[in-house]
């Protein structure tokens, strides 16, 4: 049975709201990261994942995205633990809030970064460069 995560590649003009996830994290702790979370579960639902990210992005850092949420791409991994994780990311427009870490557990710290800046960052992981590089080419093809 697979773990499902889904992520936020949340864009305001043109940079992307990332995270440095806790060091208390067991999965990939200290690292920058998008937003998300895993999927409850709730029996028979719809908008499952949507809803997941929308609860995780305002539980997490306190920020709304508009309605207009868009599946990027989907992976899968072995994490830490042993567990298979399938991660979908999701391409969001930033609505409203001030984000900040609203949990020290989860998020050290807060981080607007421009795709640029994402790619050449040297300690940034090679899937999170795969998934901004996935959402900035969809959000330039719906511009």
């Amino acid at each position: 049975m697979f773990i499902v995560n889904v992520e936020g590649a949340v864009y305001k003009e043109d940079k992307w709201l990332l995270i440095r996830r806790s060091k208390m994290e067991e999965h990939a702790g200290g690292e920058l990261s998008l937003v998300g979370g895993t999927v409850d579960h709730e029996g028979d639902s719809n908008d499952i994942l949507e809803r997941t990210l929308q609860r995780e992005l305002f539980e997490e850092v306190g920020v709304e995205v508009k309605n207009t949420i868009q599946y990027v791409r989907s992976t899968s991994f072995i994490s830490a633990n042993g567990k298979e994780v399938v991660d979908i990311v999701f391409l969001c427009e930033f609505d409203k809030g001030d984000p900040y870490a609203k949990s020290q557990d989860e998020v050290e710290s807060i981080h607007w970064l421009t795709t640029a800046e994402i790619v050449n960052l040297e300690e940034i992981p090679f899937y999170l460069r795969e998934s901004i590089l996935a959402a900035e080419a969809m959000r330039k093809r719906s511009s």
